[in-house]
């Protein structure tokens, strides 16, 4: 609020006098005679606080009071924010008690007046400073009107008079004393007193550019008046004084000043000044700028105010539209709209009598909700997942075995344990007339095609196909879902699997079931054993539906690349079958049937333009892709394919592109494996062995040299194993030692007896 914004206030606090009394507020002359009295009042008490000195006095209405012309030695009184400037009204508050007491001694001795100074730190809320470096020399002299006592605090009005500056600092003495007696003075380190002196303005002539800037100044308080009715009060209490403010350009340069909510560095520029022309224009400078916050904020409450009619119409409107609607019969209510497409939903299912019975009651619950209330969404969301699972409805399974085979022949080369267990599963339903669920784990390396493979027994059998992996997965609430309480809640990816399928038998691919996590939300392979279990799954209970679900004619699909991983009681539920990694033929095979047509196929190449040849195929299986699986096998076929098609486009003269065994090199690459074989017959001391390798396994040559010639003082010998081998090799390497010490003692034996003989 501006400094004037506070005057209507600061007068509803003081009570003033029945006899008629005129309150300048503005404007009065430099010396001239006040028609006021100086009154104490105290909020503890309601009559006036008058002392002995002034019985006479409180017996007058009216008291007049002179302003003093020169008066150097004032209080000091330090503003925030804003300067006090002359012929206006601040109302202070003051806590210290030493500056409580020079006040009220002032003030007794008849001479209320001090000196208002603005503090230099906006952030500082001290009442006294230490030093003068904390205050601007540039204040105003001051005439304190009225006085309210509130606690250990004073609260008084004070009128600016005119402008005066430090010259000095004045010590102030008190009294010290012990035992209720006054034993010395003693110095105080504030600053309550200084010595000042007064500034007048400068002369200067009423010339075209001072009119102009004061019309100028008129004119922009007018039209900020115009813009903020905050303002208008304030001018109305400066108006009623009858003081031609127009005519003085010296005060409407102040008053101007005070209209403002400028930087007090500013506002204190503007009191500093002594000439009337200058200040006249950094009066206008602050008006002008606050005339734009006044437009600025005039525009910015207009659009918020067309955007709130805006949408208060249209809120209107639509709410008339829904009572015109639900009269013509047209639409019905919101709460019976979302009970009957809950009805219509439930209408084709076979619900179980427990869920019937949660439904209906929900129902009811719902209409008795308003609909803006939180339990209203939480029972509209319970109730869609209820409605939306597919009870009762399962998909038509296809229990052909020949068309069956043909499609897993179709989609994978090799699996041949995979593709044997699910004709099995196929044939025992065709005899049992019925289809169950059951739990397989794949186990294998990676690239060898156990995920791919769950598609395909899904699409031999006509089932649903959801994925979802565990991989990392440490929330059982991904599992077995969220309790309703919570806000988001959802349920498990169960539950999300059968809502999507819309089928009672979908088959579940649950991948990387060997790197499940745990953390603080539980264990989610302990929830999976619930899921995973024949005996348990047909009434497998999710934390959000809180129904029992049927899972026992859902097919669990899950992979993993190792079993030791994977938690006992877990791998006793499912029917592990390993998948081992593809040999020589069988890569080849997958390459030209699967994955050459598809990497031509992505690169954008006709058979015509690129001929991968099958020698090139068997060296690149040999020579760069030793895994067990055809992922990596994959990249590198589409990594000739990708280059073959930017020679196509560089050199179209060059098509067809054949890639042979001699020019595999130039698009993957020189070999990342070697011949194993280095001796056409192995010499003595080395035999061939074999090595456990990431790639599936290596064979290796092992060399065997004497580090000490033999002699007859046989000193038991010794041996040094070299490598990084593991405790079984260095084991075998030891037996073999020992086995062959003993042979030579046998042969050295024989030796002997012979040539005795």
């Amino acid at each position: 609020m501006s400094l004037l914004g506070s005057i209507g206030v600061a007068f509803s606090r003081f009570r003033i006098p029945k006899a008629p009394v005129r309150l300048s507020c503005l404007a009065t002359n430099q010396a001239s005679t006040w028609p006021l009295r100086v009154r104490w009042v105290s909020s503890d008490n309601e009559s006036d606080g008058y002392s002995s000195e002034e019985e006479e006095t409180k017996q007058t209405a009216l008291a007049k009071v002179i302003i003093p012309e020169e008066f150097p030695d004032v209080p000091v009184l330090t503003v925030p924010r804003s300067p006090v400037f002359p012929r206006f009204v601040k109302m202070l508050e003051i806590a210290d008690p030493d500056l409580i007491s020079l006040i009220k001694r002032k003030r007794q001795l008849h001479i209320p007046y001090a000196g208002a100074f603005l503090r230099k730190s906006e952030s500082s809320e001290a009442e006294v400073v230490t030093s003068l470096d904390d205050i601007y020399d540039v204040g105003t002299f001051v005439h304190i009107t009225e006085m309210a006592e509130q606690g250990n605090r004073i609260r008084m009005i004070v009128q600016g008079i005119r402008r005066i500056q430090i010259v000095k600092e004045l010590a102030v003495l008190k009294d010290v004393k012990e035992d209720g007696r006054q034993t010395e003075k003693h110095q105080l380190q504030k600053i309550l007193m200084v010595n000042t002196k007064n500034l007048v303005h400068e002369p200067f002539e009423s010339t075209m550019e001072v009119k102009a800037t004061t019309a100028e100044l008129i004119k922009t308080i007018r039209d900020i008046v115009a813009l903020n009715p905050l303002y208008r009060e304030s001018i109305a209490q400066v108006m009623d004084v009858g003081f031609k403010m127009i005519d003085s350009p010296v005060h409407l340069a102040d008053f101007g000043a005070a209209l403002t909510s400028a930087d007090p560095h500013q506002l204190q520029e503007v009191l500093e000044c002594l000439k009337i022309p200058e200040r006249l224009t950094l009066a206008l400078e602050l008006l002008k700028k606050e005339l734009a916050v006044a437009m600025l904020q005039q525009r910015l409450g207009k659009e918020v105010e067309e955007k709130v009619s805006k949408m208060q119409r249209n809120y209107m409107l639509q709410e008339q539209l829904k009572i015109i609607k639900k009269e013509l019969g047209l639409e019905k209510d919101d709460k019976d709209a979302v009970a009957e497409k809950f009805r219509e939903k439930i209408q084709d299912l076979m619900l179980p009598a427990g869920v019937q019975e949660v439904i209906d009651e929900e129902m009811r619950k719902l209409s008795y909700l308003d609909q803006n209330s939180p339990e209203f969404s939480v029972t509209r969301n319970y109730l869609d997942w209820l409605t939306s699972m597919p009870w009762g409805k399962t998909s038509d399974e296809d229990i052909d075995l020949s068309n069956a085979r043909q499609v897993l022949d179709e989609d994978h080369y090799g699996l041949q344990d995979i593709k044997d267990r699910v004709l099995e599963f196929i044939a025992v339903s065709q005899l049992n007339k019925s289809i169950q669920g059951k739990i397989l784990c794949f186990v294998g390396p990676p690239g060898v095609g156990k995920t791919s493979v769950g598609r395909s027994i899904a699409r031999a059998l006509n089932r649903e196909y959801f994925r979802f992996s565990v991989g990392g997965m440490n929330d059982v609430a991904e599992i077995k879902g969220h309790r309703r309480t919570y806000i988001g809640a959802m349920p498990g990816k169960i539950i999300q699997c059968l809502k999507k399928t819309q089928t009672e038998n979908p088959l579940v691919l649950i991948d990387e079931v060997d790197k499940i996590g745990r953390g603080i939300q539980g264990d989610p392979a302990s929830a999976l054993l619930e899921l995973l279990d024949p005996e348990q799954n047909s009434n497998f209970l999710d934390h959000y539906l809180d129904v029992p679900i049927d899972l026992s004619k859902v097919l669990f699909i899950c992979t993993a690349n190792v079993v030791h991983t994977i938690p006992g009681p877990l791998q006793d539920r499912m029917e592990i079958i390993d998948v081992s990694g593809y040999i020589l033929e069988e890569k080849k095979a997958i390459a030209e049937k699967y994955l050459m047509p598809m990497a031509r196929s992505s690169a954008g190449l006709t058979e015509d333009q690129v001929i991968l040849q099958p020698e090139a195929i068997e060296d690149l299986i040999k020579w760069y892709c030793r895994e067990s699986g055809v992922r990596n096998l994959q990249k590198h076929i589409e990594k000739i394919f990708r280059k073959a098609a930017l020679k196509v486009v560089e050199h179209p003269e060059v098509v067809p592109i054949h890639v042979s065994h001699d020019a595999l090199k130039d698009f993957v690459g020189n070999p990342m494996f070697t011949s194993d074989r280095m001796y056409e017959t192995t010499p003595p001391g080395i035999v061939m062995g074999l090595a456990w390798t990431a790639m599936g396994g290596s064979t290796l040559y092992v060399e065997t040299c004497v580090a000490k010639p033999l002699s007859d003082k046989d000193d038991g010998g010794s041996i040094r194993v070299t490598g990084q081998l593991g405790d079984v090799m260095k084991e075998s390497a030891e037996i073999a030692y020992t086995f062959a010490k003993v042979c030579v003692q046998c042969v050295l034996c024989i030796d002997v007896c012979s040539s005795l003989s």
